[in-house]
């Protein structure tokens, strides 16, 4: 399955460091997602969702609502049929949205459904 990291960092501390190597470890091919970065434990990094390649089947979001503004449009507009808010990134008015447009939305922690099968 191939999933966005919106919010990747390169800090291996962070959740969004760890969905990146854990969805990896468990066979899926992860797309870090950040304007400002070159790579996510050895992945390169996507400058935005719109400049990555290949179909993205769901988009794990790590920014806080008020950073979501920026990539919303892109965010609707993609191909994705799951968005995945991870605590903190929790956004009623987005997540409306997606969801009128037929996608997926979960608020859950995307390391937590990977360690249990639920991913």
């Amino acid at each position: 399955m191939n999933v966005a990291v919106l919010g990747a960092s390169n800090k291996p501390d962070r959740y969004s460091f760890k969905a990146v190597r854990m969805l990896r470890e468990k066979g899926h091919t992860p797309y870090p997602v950040h304007p400002a970065l070159a790579e996510v434990d050895g992945i390169p990094v996507w400058p935005s969702l719109e400049k990555i390649p290949e179909l993205i089947d769901t988009v794990t979001v790590y920014l806080s609502p008020r950073s979501q503004e920026a990539v919303a449009e892109a965010l609707l507009n993609s191909g994705a049929r799951r968005v995945i808010f991870n605590p903190g990134a929790e956004n009623d008015e987005l997540a409306g949205r997606l969801r009128q447009r037929g996608k997926e939305v979960l608020y859950a922690c995307t390391l937590v459904l990977l360690t249990t099968g639920q991913f």
